[in-house]
């Protein structure tokens, strides 16, 4: 399982240390945070005591209005449950309570300045990022007219080549060689770099190229959502796929199913075209329009007319 530290959060977010200084190296291990509101009245069925703890205005105002015996009730009976730690938002002073209630549990009390909602969604974020599940294929992944692609295919076979041409035309390359794919839900899989590939493209006969340097950083992405993965194959005598509308298909990528689409390679085709005429029809299907429809609607209302003259 992924993890990472509360040390890290609080670089990454710029988070104030109120307590537990010596404890930023217990570890986080799920995507989500949780505002304990139920909680401070008593109510713990379901309580994910895993998750970040994050209190807001309505949970500290509820907190400052309690006598002291009352207060030492209720968030006593959420410290012990020892959850990794706990974020006050908005700049929310008046802590010394919770500040000793963390001080006796060993539990880091963290503070941002940012409002909950906005502060809840960015941590969130950054959470399913950096620990969805992930595995590394062998490929390329480009993003073409804002569509996130999987170039795939065995070792020679031209990928890099063709990611080299499309780069060209102006799309931007994510990984070449290593592909990082990240399960961020059921159905969004991101495709991303392993750092050490960053901005590299590996050319056959040409070396290694540093993309955000030779075409400026327009020509690079961080990540990009996968909607398609692109095989190219060699082209084998009566196996060319010549029908109006192909049948679809999908690869599986850690339970996340991406439309899978075949690409033959015979000298004189225009590779990089087919890709980016690939990314555009899968486009305009997302938006409603099926080209292959179209066309046998015009055929069958010609087949009509006819049969009415």
């Amino acid at each position: 399982m992924k993890t990472i530290s509360i040390e890290k959060l609080v670089q990454e977010f710029s988070l104030e240390v109120l307590e537990g200084k010596d404890y930023l190296n217990r570890k986080i291990s799920q995507p989500r945070t949780h505002r304990p509101g139920l909680e401070f009245i008593g109510y713990f069925d379901y309580f994910p005591m895993e998750q970040i703890q994050i209190l807001g205005k309505k949970e500290i105002t509820y907190l400052h209005k309690l006598s002291d015996e009352e207060r030492r009730y209720h968030i006593g009976n959420v410290v012990k449950y020892h959850p990794p730690c706990f974020i006050v938002t908005a700049g929310q002073e008046g802590l010394m309570y919770l500040k000793q209630f963390c001080k006796e549990e060993k539990i880091p009390l963290l503070r941002t300045n940012e409002k909950s909602s906005e502060f809840i969604d960015k941590l969130n974020n950054y959470l399913k990022n950096k620990l969805a599940p992930e595995i590394a294929i062998h490929g390329v992944c480009l993003n073409v007219y804002g569509v996130g692609i999987l170039l795939r295919g065995k070792s020679g076979i031209g990928k890099s080549e063709t990611a080299h041409t499309l780069i060209g035309r102006g799309h931007r390359l994510v990984a070449d060689d290593i592909v990082v794919l990240k399960k961020i839900s059921s159905k969004t899989l991101l495709g991303t770099h392993n750092r050490t590939n960053k901005e590299f493209l590996a050319l056959r006969s040409i070396g290694l190229l540093n993309i955000a340097k030779i075409y400026g950083r327009k020509a690079f992405q961080e990540e990009t959502r996968i909607a398609l993965d692109i095989e190219l194959c060699r082209w084998e005598e009566n196996e060319l796929n010549n029908q109006l509308e192909p049948e679809l298909t999908y690869t599986d990528y850690l339970g996340v199913k991406i439309p899978h689409i075949e690409i033959q390679l015979q000298p004189g085709r225009d590779v990089a075209g087919l890709v980016e005429a690939a990314c555009t029809n899968w486009y305009l299907f997302q938006q409603g329009y099926n080209a292959a429809e179209e066309f046998f609607e015009r055929i069958q209302k010609e087949l009509n007319d006819q049969e009415d003259e």
